[in-house]
């Protein structure tokens, strides 16, 4: 058995919990529940994901976007992680989970 095959598949589900533990340094809400995460696509040990941030004027656009893909390094079984910042559909409050709505104060 070759050393591909003795890698658990990555799953979606599991993408999103590593990024769970990613945050916009200004809101105190990881980025899934922000609303921020538009895709992920695995590709054997490959993950590209697809997000936005709150504002295009982001002054923490690089830090995010490189925290993002230095927690997709650290998963087990992923040897190259790409981060793409898209526009569209813009971001707005009414992505967010209830539960961040519950931390920011939000109805």
């Amino acid at each position: 058995m070759d050393e591909a095959a003795k890698v658990k598949q990555l799953t979606e589900q599991e993408v999103y919990d590593a990024l769970r533990e990613c945050y916009d340094p200004e809101i105190p809400v990881n980025i899934v529940d922000l609303g921020l995460i538009y895709d992920i696509k695995i590709i054997d040990d490959w993950v590209g994901v697809k997000m936005t941030l709150t504002a295009p004027g982001c002054p923490a656009y690089t830090w995010i976007s490189q925290n993002v893909q230095n927690r997709l390094l650290q998963m087990p079984g992923v040897k190259d992680a790409d981060v793409r910042i898209v526009w569209e559909p813009m971001w707005n409050p009414s992505m967010m989970s209830d539960e961040a709505k519950k931390v920011l104060g939000m109805p």
